[in-house]
Order: C-alpha cells, then sequence, then structure tokens
C-alpha cells in the first residue's frame, strides 16, 4: 500500500484510502505481466529501429507557398485579391 501511495503522490494524484488497494492489486499485475516479458528469449529477434538509429530524410529548405495559392484562398468567407479580408479587431 505504500508503493501506491508513494506512486500516487510522485504522480500528484490523489488517490483515496478505500482506492489503494484496488491500486495495489492493479500495480502488482503490471509488475507480474513486466516479469513474464522478462522470461521470454529474444536472441533471435532483430532489434527494432529506434530514434536512435533512425536517419530523417532530408530535404532542401525552400520557402514555397505550397502552389495551391486558389485551393487555400477558396475556403475563405470573404478575400481581397490574393489575401483573406478579415475585420478589424485593434483600434
Amino acid at each position: 500500500m505504500k508503493i501506491v501511495q508513494r506512486v500516487a503522490k510522485l504522480s500528484a494524484l490523489a488517490v483515496e484510502e478505500k482506492e489503494l488497494a484496488t491500486y495495489a492489486r492493479d500495480l502488482g499485475g503490471i509488475i507480474h505481466w513486466v516479469e513474464q516479458l522478462n522470461e521470454l528469449d529474444v536472441s533471435a529477434v532483430e532489434p527494432m529501429v529506434g530514434a536512435e538509429n533512425a536517419q530523417l530524410r532530408m530535404r532542401d529548405d525552400e520557402v514555397t507557398d505550397g502552389n495551391c495559392r486558389e485551393a487555400v484562398l477558396s475556403n475563405a468567407p470573404e478575400r481581397i485579391a490574393d489575401f483573406y479580408a478579415v475585420p478589424k479587431v485593434v483600434e
């Protein structure tokens, strides 16, 4: 029960005294499940690509308008030439 209280405190969660037994049982089930995973033999499994091994696809850093000005402006409730028309909000 003290572990559940400590986890709740570290997580900034308000846990009532009557809920401690339920959370303790649930936390025990999670720990048991993780222990079962540790028993698996994964020596023949190739590691998956994670963030540390992945390389970002690079592209040229070019400023463009996306070549879809008319499609974007077609959503404007009101427009003036190639711009959205919006009401003045600062006086």
